[in-house]
């Protein structure tokens, strides 16, 4: 059971912190690491150059003081004092004994000391590449975000949303406008407008037998080729036609056929 429940709040935390993480910040913070270790590294490393630098001056007085127990033996013997001599030479045994120790100790510390230095060279060298590295991995991050930004922006305006609106709307104005239409279809489908079509039809069939007529009193059409009169109309007879003028028919008879 505790095993499940330590699962679970390392699930729980871990997905917060992973969240709260930001790789901008956090690479910035890194960089701070790394030069701050910039000074301290380089102390370390002027400690083993001072105590090289101070072996390597050991060896130089030492190597001095031999030359100068040297010459002071030869000066004692050629002078007759061997007493003198003899406790000079213990002096230079030990002095080399010494000299050869440090000169042994400043090999060392001098090869400390060039390691040191190439540590330092390599750690400033690697910095630099961790710099560039982390400054590209920031502009990488920065990219990246506003890529998420665009994404975000062009997906709260999606395109199939407004094409559904205009889908909707057009259907809206067609249904209006077939509404419309079929209203005023009604409105002139009325009993009225069926008689005023009914006696203008009349009214034209009739002004076209007159004008038959006319067109045969004046031998226009002959009797054998005149069509047939508008059914249900009274034939036009010759008395009909009797006393009047030809000036008065012509527009009485476009009157008829307006």
């Amino acid at each position: 059971m505790w095993a499940r429940l330590k699962r679970l709040f390392r699930a729980i935390f871990g997905g917060i912190i992973d969240s709260a993480e930001n790789p901008e910040l956090i690479l910035q913070q890194l960089i701070r690491d790394i030069r701050d270790h910039v000074p301290e590294m380089n102390n370390n490393v002027a400690q083993v150059m001072g105590h090289e630098k101070l072996l390597q001056q050991q060896v130089t007085q030492l190597t001095a003081r031999v030359a100068e127990l040297d010459s002071k033996i030869k000066t004692a013997i050629r002078s007759s004092r061997d007493d003198i001599a003899t406790a000079y030479l213990g002096e230079l045994q030990s002095t080399q004994k010494n000299l050869e120790i440090t000169q042994a100790n400043y090999q060392g510390a001098k090869s400390a000391s060039e390691k040191a230095r190439k540590f330092r060279d390599n750690y400033l060298l690697k910095m630099k590449q961790r710099q560039d590295e982390a400054m590209q991995l920031i502009a990488a991050n920065k990219q990246a975000a506003m890529q998420e930004r665009i994404a975000e922006t062009m997906a709260s305006f999606n395109i199939g949303d407004a094409s559904s609106t205009f889908d909707d709307m057009r259907e809206k104005i067609n249904q209006r406008a077939a509404t419309a239409e079929a209203k005023a279809e009604l409105a002139n489908d009325t009993l009225d407008n069926r008689m005023l079509e009914i006696e203008h039809d009349a009214n034209l069939a009739a002004a076209n037998d007159a004008l038959l007529a006319y067109k045969r009193q004046m031998g226009l059409l002959p009797a054998e080729e005149a069509p047939a009169l508008g059914e249900g109309a009274p034939p036009v007879s010759a008395h009909t036609l009797e006393g009047v003028d030809e000036t008065t028919a012509r527009p009485r008879a476009r009157e008829l056929t307006m």
